[in-house]
């Protein structure tokens, strides 16, 4: 990853900076771009390095991905590997989910990743070099009841991959998705520790009792392993790598 040029959307916390502090780790010059002013300048000025640029990006507006991809380029010459990271989530049955959420989340999620390809590829093609990653989800190969729009966000992700991989495959660009279970994010285990007091029981049990019977590996993911997958997948040695959807999810869609 030395001095490649690295953008993570939705990178002020979670998933996101995880990956954006391994690809900066590795030597990439990173851009952090999330809609959360506040979070994102406190995460770049910990970052203290002239390699690592802030930009706030509000990924549900064509001009807003604009910005952030062409600043990028002015700031630093170049763009390698763009990591299609944000996103939400809101659960509820399709009679109850609210119609201007739906939009919403597949504005933020799944036009985005269309839109960020399509300014992308103009100068990908012309390094002869770039590396795309979209943040899908066991929820993009599976159904689940109650995420109506994240389901359908994260399965359109899955192909919007694999056209733009045929579309490119020639370029020297690779276009890929990962697809992650279960993490071991404050998220999950916060929401694991709730549902233990409504159980009276601990974090640990409620993992037992609800999400371990569905992961064969007994185990969350560790949100470290997300971010060296997606190292791998922005290295010149996965160049033969394109149109995956890549599962890291402990087996939980193997049964």
């Amino acid at each position: 990853m030395k001095d490649k040029v690295v953008i993570v959307t939705g990178s002020a916390s979670g998933i996101g900076l995880s990956m954006a502090e391994k690809f900066f780790e590795k030597g990439a010059k990173v851009v952090l771009s999330d809609i959360n002013t506040e979070a994102l300048n406190k995460k770049v000025s910990e970052f203290n390095s002239s390699n690592v640029l802030g930009i706030k990006c509000d990924v549900s507006q064509e001009e807003e991905i604009k910005n952030l991809i062409n600043t990028t380029k002015d700031k630093f010459g170049r763009v390698d590997v763009f990591v299609n990271n944000a996103g939400l989530q809101h659960v509820a049955m399709i009679e109850d989910f609210p119609v201007a959420k739906f939009d919403q989340m597949v504005a933020i999620m799944l036009r985005a990743c269309f839109i960020s390809t399509k300014y992308l590829f103009p100068i990908m093609k012309k390094q002869k070099f770039g590396r795309i990653i979209n943040i899908s989800s066991i929820n993009g190969l599976i159904g689940f009841a109650g995420k109506v729009a994240y389901n359908a966000c994260k399965h359109g992700i899955i192909g919007v991959t694999k056209v733009a991989a045929l579309e490119c495959a020639r370029d020297g660009i690779t276009v890929n998705a990962i697809c992650p279970g279960y993490i071991a994010t404050p998220l999950v285990l916060g929401q694991m520790a709730d549902l233990g007091k409504t159980r009276g029981c601990s974090t640990e049990e409620a993992l037992e009792q609800v999400l371990y019977p569905l992961i064969p590996q007994k185990q969350l993911i560790d949100v470290n392993d997300v971010a060296e997958l997606a190292c791998y997948l922005a290295s010149d040695v996965a160049k033969h790598i394109t149109g995956a959807a890549m599962v890291i999810d402990g087996g939980y869609t193997v049964q």
